[in-house]
């Protein structure tokens, strides 16, 4: 039996992986896919975090827009070409700097947010929404979507990715664009802190089997027509309660943890209750909406479980409500436990829907949790939506991790040598960054799939235990 070539012994060892579903069939044709739900893990540059909170600095950083302890930024949208391997992954969050307090204000003011990763051709870039003071004049400066860093893919193929797609510790240098955002406090050049993310990706839509085909019928498919009655097909509310409370049932006073049961997620840093049941009346402007699931806190000197979550929304006011079980097992049914402003009930795609609303504790609430915080102190943002519609799409949940901890630097503090002065500096006190946990599944002559695996554990910089609790 003659020897087969090398070029023929190749082509048909990658027609086995094809025929196998190891490789993707064809990206020639691949049609863009959308981004949807997915998080993003930064922790800036480890020695500056340490540097804003040292003795000289003397400053704070504070999380923005539900972003999670550990530095994770949430609710990924945006686009995916496993053609190509162009990946565009917008983020929710940010994160406000100040130190080295003059008068009534500081020298050093940065806020980032809206974290947007780009990669196509090789290249990577991560930007951002930023608004900084110069360190020298003191002038503040706004820009949108700034090319803060350039990340080191070049290495990676991109293409033929499934879901989620996932990056882990991908080594990040600062811009001459993001040297002005920091304020000059950094060369351009300047190892910053190793980015990951998990994104996930809707995969393209079926076409049907034949031009012939027709749906099928059933029964039920009034329940695809708009409910007349008023009556909610689905719903779910978002709530993730107090950022500082869960650090502190998760940190070394309480030493607890949570869990979820009874349908409802855990998103890490919200919390999802589901299944809603009610109804809306839109001449009213009213809502009224009961969701399922269980979820409980435990820990030292704390046992308390919400459940029978319920939000009602009348002229633009909303009130989420739960049953609280304390310890002991007594159990007060239907507690307001914070207020927030609704604004407008308006269906918009089969859905009425609320975003990201501030909420306040009621007097009701203080007394839920023990007296820990008084009436009127702002608690994590709630985000309701309920589907008039069956064939209605819930928003995702914001992907911050499955973990029954904010983020492993919750718990801990970050062991890094706070620099005397960020300008000069050479980066030397930044930690280690490598490709080592962005996996390459497959490379086979000269093509390869490239998929990954979501992350066990979070990454990211210093904690906010590390800084003054608000």
């Amino acid at each position: 039996m003659p020897r087969r070539s090398l070029p023929a012994y190749l082509a048909t060892a990658l027609a086995a992986l094809l025929f196998a579903g190891l490789l993707p069939k064809s990206t020639a044709h691949a049609e863009a896919r959308t981004v949807s739900g997915g998080r993003l893990d930064w922790g800036i540059k480890s020695s500056f975090l340490a540097y804003v909170t040292g003795p000289i600095a003397q400053g704070k950083w504070t999380l923005l827009d539900n972003a999670a302890s550990g530095f994770r930024f949430h609710s990924a949208t945006g686009s995916y070409d496993p053609g190509t391997g162009a990946l565009t992954a917008a983020f929710t969050g940010g994160v406000h700097f100040t130190g080295h307090k003059e008068g009534g204000s500081y020298r050093l003011d940065m806020t980032l947010r809206r974290f947007t990763v780009k990669i196509a051709g090789g290249k990577g870039t991560l930007h951002a929404d930023v608004t900084s003071k110069d360190r020298d004049s003191g002038q503040v400066s706004s820009q949108s979507q700034v090319a803060l860093a350039n990340l080191g893919v070049s290495g990676v193929n991109m293409r033929g990715g499934g879901t989620p797609i996932a990056l882990n510790r991908v080594p990040a240098t600062l811009t001459a664009a993001g040297e002005k955002a920091f304020g000059g406090y950094y060369p351009a050049g300047t190892a910053l802190d190793p980015v990951s993310l998990s994104v996930d990706v809707k995969a393209a839509a079926k076409k049907p089997k034949s031009p012939s085909a027709k749906p099928s019928s059933s029964s039920d498919d009034k329940d695809d027509k708009p409910a007349a009655d008023g009556k909610l097909r689905d719903g779910a509310v978002d709530w993730g309660v107090r950022r500082t409370f869960r650090e502190y049932v998760t940190g070394p006073v309480a030493k607890g943890k949570w869990a979820v049961s009874n349908g409802a997620k855990d998103g890490g840093a919200l919390f999802r209750f589901g299944a809603g049941t009610g109804t809306y009346d839109a001449k009213k402007q009213r809502l009224d909406a009961d969701f399922s699931g269980k979820l409980r806190f435990t820990g030292k000197d704390l046992d308390l479980v919400l459940s029978g979550v319920g939000v009602e929304v009348a002229k633009g006011k909303g009130t989420l409500s739960a049953d609280v079980t304390s310890a002991g097992g007594k159990t007060d049914q239907g507690v307001p436990l914070v207020t927030f402003d609704a604004g407008e009930l308006k269906p918009k795609d089969g859905l009425v829907a609320v975003a990201d609303a501030k909420t306040r504790l009621t007097k009701d609430g203080s007394k839920a949790f023990g007296g820990m915080y008084p009436a009127g102190t702002e608690m994590d943002p709630v985000s309701v939506a309920a589907a008039l519609d069956k064939d209605a799409e819930l928003p995702a949940l914001p992907d911050l991790g499955s973990d029954a901890a904010p983020s492993a630097a919750a718990e801990t503090k970050a062991a890094v040598a706070a620099e005397t002065e960020p300008a000069g500096s050479s980066g030397s006190n930044a930690l280690p960054l490598s490709l080592g946990g962005a996996a390459l599944l497959l490379a086979a002559a000269g093509a390869g799939a490239y998929a990954v695996r979501r992350r066990k554990a979070a990454a990211g910089g210093a904690s906010e235990t590390s800084t003054p609790t608000d």
